[in-house]
């Protein structure tokens, strides 16, 4: 049992600055990579980043320069840094994290949070 609790989105006016978190707990081994995905009304869901445990991060071309992303991995905990949000950011944010939930056997899952809705007005 492995849950993704993210933080509350909102509406924000374009321009404007709004930072995601994401705590995973639960039955943790250990964490492959977390991120965010995002998926906007007729589209397809996309990787917005992606951070491994060792730091390497990964942007959609979309949001390079204007999201950061980060974690605490003590915390197993990775935020989104979201600053001159336009209004085609909008979407619902979904957290992910590649959990190892069995050393032992191996096992690798994926999970998802529940999404949270950021809104960005022009």
């Amino acid at each position: 049992q492995v849950q993704l609790v993210e933080s509350e989105g909102g509406l924000v006016q374009a321009g404007g600055s709004l930072r995601l978190s994401c705590a995973a707990s639960g039955s943790i081994f250990s964490i492959n990579a977390m991120g965010w995905y995002r998926q906007a009304p007729g589209k397809r869901r996309e990787l917005v980043a992606a951070i491994t445990t060792g730091g390497s991060t990964n942007y959609a071309d979309s949001v390079k320069g204007r999201f950061t992303i980060s974690s605490d991995n003590a915390k197993n905990t990775v935020y989104l840094q979201m600053n001159s949000l336009k209004p085609e950011d909008t979407a619902v944010y979904l957290c992910y994290a590649e959990v190892v939930v069995s050393a032992t056997a191996r096992i690798v899952g994926d999970y998802w949070g529940q999404g949270t809705q950021v809104t960005v007005s022009s």
